[in-house]
């Protein structure tokens, strides 16, 4: 029988003593890797191409390119690698910029490793993952949203409509296939079509233009 591969992690996070920590948390489960822990981005870029990670586990507050900067310069070098947001900050305009940047998901550090994992599991099954503070605070700024940010038509279909509401719901494509009634197949077919006709590269960029302009 052959091994499972194991779902490969680069983390960049510059507290080192956090970063050991996470670390250990992450190999402590077995179906998890981490293949690269650094305290910057400089080398952002080379480092994704040469550890091919499935998601990328990033901090926002690190010397001269933050995580949302990151976030940017991987969404058009490497838009098929997962991001995951992991913060001490609550405050609205980074959780909208990193999600907007193409974060699949914003943790905070205080939710614990238990979340942290959980949440790791959930982006990298095609699902968005936020703590509940930070979802609530999402559904916050979507009801503050100004006049600028009203329904605009995408021509989506009732099903791409449909589908996309479980996208900024943060289900994984098997719970949306589950929920809809589809094979993972058609979910994949669906998203993708979303993503042509939305002009975004990534699920979370749809469920940041979904809740900008209350698509569903």
């Amino acid at each position: 029988m052959s091994q499972v591969e194991k779902i490969r992690i680069i983390i960049y996070e510059d507290n080192e003593i956090y970063r050991k920590g996470i670390i250990d948390s992450i190999n402590s489960n077995s179906a998890f890797e981490v293949v690269g822990a650094f305290s910057n981005c400089y080398k952002l870029l080379s480092q994704l191409d040469v550890y091919k990670p499935n998601l990328v586990l990033m901090d926002i507050s690190m010397p001269r390119v933050s995580g949302i900067e990151a976030v940017k310069m991987m969404a058009l070098q490497f838009p098929e690698i997962p991001v995951l947001i992991q913060t001490v900050f609550e405050d609205e305009d980074k959780i909208f910029a990193s999600v907007s940047a193409g974060a699949s998901g914003y943790m905070l550090k205080s939710a614990g490793p238990e979340k942290l994992l959980e949440a790791i599991q959930q982006v990298v099954d095609g699902g968005a993952a936020f703590t509940p503070v930070i979802a609530k605070k999402i559904l916050l700024m979507v009801k503050d949203q100004s006049p600028a940010f009203e329904s605009k038509d995408f021509s989506l279909s009732n099903r791409e409509q449909e589908v996309l509401r479980y996208l900024v719901k943060g289900l994984s494509y098997k719970q949306i296939a589950a929920a809809a009634e589809i094979s993972t197949e058609t979910v994949h077919s669906h998203i993708k079509k979303i993503y042509e006709k939305l002009h975004v590269h990534s699920m979370s960029g749809a469920v940041a233009k979904a809740l900008k302009y209350k698509i569903t």
